[in-house]
């Protein structure tokens, strides 16, 4: 029998040939597009794969408010930027003809279901839920791209996985019906102002706006208060006294030191205990993010396409699970010893085998696709820098689960000081165990000396300590997924994306995020006049019942129709309230423009901070298109003008903080004078004048310094990022002279170079 089998990308449809072939793949071309055909048995197999999805919904028909009348099509057929699948279509079709067995072997969770069963519907012709459907499609189903594990994917074939592709496909029809009409809504309003403008507001980006636009209000309303600490010092470690830790009655705090000076001090208790450091579980996707953000500074969506990346390369399990097991049918022990033959892990694995460490300590996670992330034993080959990174970590992390716990020694003393008990507390490791193998974590330890119960304590020093208290800390993105996670908004895979749009759209800014006033703005209209729209629990009932339609416990049908229901009342309110939400979103769009402003630009105009639709942050002019200038800031930093303006390049001077890197002071230009010397020597004689001339023109510019201090101080200016508009031509980057040169024009991508793009 001829059969087909559908990748969800080249790379994983070349491992599963190189694992089922009885002998090499032979590698054919169709469509400009290579797929490969195997002898197994007496069967012959042709292996396509997808480029992501395929197909992508539409509105079918004429326009309507709200649009429920949707359509799967080819996606090159409603975005220009996808037309390069279209090959990938072709291809598929050519093939299927010679095929009469389907198998989908893309990644095996809602989404990979939804690409290969749209797939083999559409392209294949197949109805999956008619009788001959039933008979001749089938699902492959994986958590790594190892030989062994593709041939008893390939071995114990699936029936077709008809409630993930129902769940899929719902989640599919709510997003995308939810998002066009009320992000049509939004534009409306703002449109009666005589704004044109992109917006957008999706079924979990509501509430993830709301999240961050609440924390953003307590921030700014907070009122700081100052109090005071009696801290006393004995043997050089402080107490602190056990209850009115923060007084916020200065007479108080004083009466309380007066008592403390000159009272005798006796130490009340002492207890010492030994606890044991249980390791920390297996990664699941988001705990992964978390991790690879807190140890690496890695966007958690970059963390995501690493791992993917690693996944494909069969370095690692399937990333996109919310596991934290670590089942016996994976083989733990032959696991091991496949990590004990690669070099960097050979000590620890080799160490649990020989204590026969095979049981894992696991979290309560639970996902019924995948296990936890974990190493497959194969040796990596080649990786980047931060691949490398992120596998280090896994493999660390899989190993840690394993060994012995650590062990630590806590000891809490207590001091009375004129009938109030002061307190401190250590904790010293004693024994290492997991944490030799897991060397991106290290307990905090304090070490406290020893104390005798009833001993009395002559004191080093006592005072009171003046402090105020700080607002709430903003939401890095992985503390924001982590919380997402936790309130059960969005899927592990999605939470990431759904931030990259909040940023995309400026409602958010920086990496300790902070909402623009056009995102508070956008936040207050929709919690004053549609709050369902940014409704937690409404999201939350929605994402609950897709789990069930995925468990068989609900109907496709009853869930999609609840859905148009909520979205046809969300429409009827924004109809009656647009004036009124326009007039609230112009208010904010132009009060977010006004914080913006840098300074004058030498048209004219106003240079203003903006955000590419890739991402990044630069400066261009207000009157663009027929101004295109445009300049680089750094990235991930806060950008604040001084209303200064620098007297040889006349561009403005802003101030830079970057977090934990200080704040500097620099103009826009980068090929101005004073950014000649920039990271150069201190012994070069040129930069004492440099200097010099940077401080002639702004005095808090850094003076000459160290090599060391100067890159601490003066970041390079960057390449002018370019910003983008749908329909218009890219202005150009402001040109440069001197030091600053425009860099040579490379060659255009060929062929191989388009299709590495687009996920080949």
């Amino acid at each position: 029998m001829n059969k087909l089998i559908v990748a969800e990308k080249p790379s994983v449809a070349l491992r599963i040939a190189m694992a089922l072939g009885e002998s090499s793949p032979q590698s054919q071309n169709v469509a400009g597009i290579r797929y490969f055909v195997i002898r197994r048995g007496d069967d012959t197999i042709y292996i396509t794969a997808a480029a992501g999805h395929l197909f992508t919904l539409t509105q079918k028909g004429a326009s309507t408010v709200p649009v429920f009348d949707i359509e799967w099509v080819p996606s090159y057929k409603v975005n220009q930027s996808a037309y390069f699948t279209k090959k990938y279509l072709d291809a598929i079709e050519s093939v299927a003809r010679q095929c009469a067995f389907f198998i989908n072997a893309c990644d095996y969770d809602l989404e990979g279901t939804v690409i290969g069963t749209n797939i083999i519907k559409y392209v294949v012709n197949r109805n999956v839920n008619s009788q001959l459907g039933a008979q001749s499609v089938r699902r492959m189903r994986f958590s790594t791209t190892t030989n062994a594990d593709l041939i008893e994917s390939y071995a114990n074939l699936n029936e077709f996985d008809s409630l993930n592709f129902d769940a899929g496909e719902t989640r599919h029809m709510l997003d995308w019906m939810w998002g066009i009409n009320l992000s049509r809504a939004l534009m409306r309003a703002i449109s009666t102002k005589g704004i044109r403008k992109t917006l957008s507001i999706g079924r979990v980006q509501g509430p993830t706006l709301g999240i961050l636009a609440k924390r953003e209000k307590d921030i700014k309303g907070f009122v700081s208060r100052p109090y005071w600490k009696i801290a006393i010092t004995a043997k050089g470690t402080d107490f602190e006294a056990a209850k009115d830790k923060e007084i916020f009655d200065k007479q108080a705090a004083d009466s309380m030191l007066h008592k403390a000076k000159s009272a005798s001090i006796v130490i009340s208790s002492v207890q010492a205990e030994e606890r044991n450091i249980r390791p920390f579980p297996p990664f699941d996707l988001t705990s992964l993010q978390i991790e690879a953000s807190r140890a690496f500074h890695i966007d958690p969506s970059k963390t995501l396409a690493i791992a993917q990346s690693l996944y494909e390369k069969s370095y690692i399990s399937y990333p996109r699970t919310s596991s934290q097991k670590l089942p016996p049918t994976l083989n733990l022990p032959r696991l091991i010893t496949a990590m004990s033959k690669i070099a960097d892990y050979s000590d620890m694995a080799s160490d649990l085998i020989k204590s026969s460490r095979f049981r894992p300590a696991e979290g309560m996670k639970e996902d019924e696709a995948h296990p936890a992330i974990h190493p497959t034993g194969e040796q990596p080959r080649s990786l980047s820098d931060e691949e490398r990174k992120i596998y280090d970590m896994i493999a660390r992390r899989f190993l840690s689960c394993f060994a012995q716990y650590a062990k630590a020694e806590s000891r809490k003393v207590a001091m009375d000081v004129a009938g109030t008990e002061y307190r401190a507390a250590g904790e010293k490791v004693t024994y290492r165990g997991w944490l030799d193998f897991y060397r991106y974590y290290s307990p905090k330890e304090a070490q406290i000396p020893d104390f005798t119960k009833g001993e009395a304590i002559k004191p080093d020093k006592i005072d009171m300590k003046a402090l105020k208290t700080l607002p709430p800390k903003r939401f890095t993105k992985a503390s924001l997924i982590s919380l997402l996670e936790s309130k059960d908004l969005g899927t592990k895979a999605t939470r990431a994306e759904v931030i990259d749009t909040l940023f995309r759209r400026d409602y958010i800014k920086g990496g300790s995020i902070e909402v623009s006033e056009f995102g508070l703005s956008v936040y207050d209209a929709l919690s004053t006049y549609c709050a369902d729209i940014i409704s937690e629990d409404l999201t939350r009932k929605l994402e609950k019942d897709m789990e069930k339609i995925q468990q068989g416990k609900a109907a496709k049908a009853e869930v999609v129709d609840e859905g148009k229901r909520i979205i046809t009342g969300l429409v009827g309110e924004f109809h009656g309230k647009e004036a009124q939400i326009g007039e609230a979103l112009m208010k904010g769009l132009k009060e977010s423009e006004n914080t913006n402003v840098l300074g004058p630009c030498t048209c004219g105009g106003t240079l203003v901070l903006r955000r590419s639709k890739a991402g990044k942050n630069f400066v261009g002019c207000s009157n663009w298109p027929k101004c295109t200038k445009t300049y680089s800031v750094p990235q991930s930093a806060r950008i604040v003008s001084t209303g200064k303006v620098c007297e040889l390049c006349h561009t403005p001077i802003v101030k830079v903080f970057r977090k934990g890197k200080g704040v500097f002071q620099m103009d826009l230009d980068p090929s101005c004078e004073t950014k000649k010397n920039w990271g150069k020597p201190r012994e070069q004689p040129d930069m004492i004048a440099g200097a010099k001339a940077v401080a002639s023109v702004y005095p808090k510019a850094p003076q000459a310094a160290s090599a060391p201090q100067q890159k601490a101080q003066h970041a390079p200016a960057q390449p002018p990022a370019v910003p983008e508009s749908q329909g218009a031509k890219k202005p150009k980057p402001a040109k440069r002279s001197g030091a600053a040169k425009k860099p040579s024009k490379g060659k255009k991508p060929g062929k191989k170079q388009k299709e590495q793009a687009s996920g080949k």
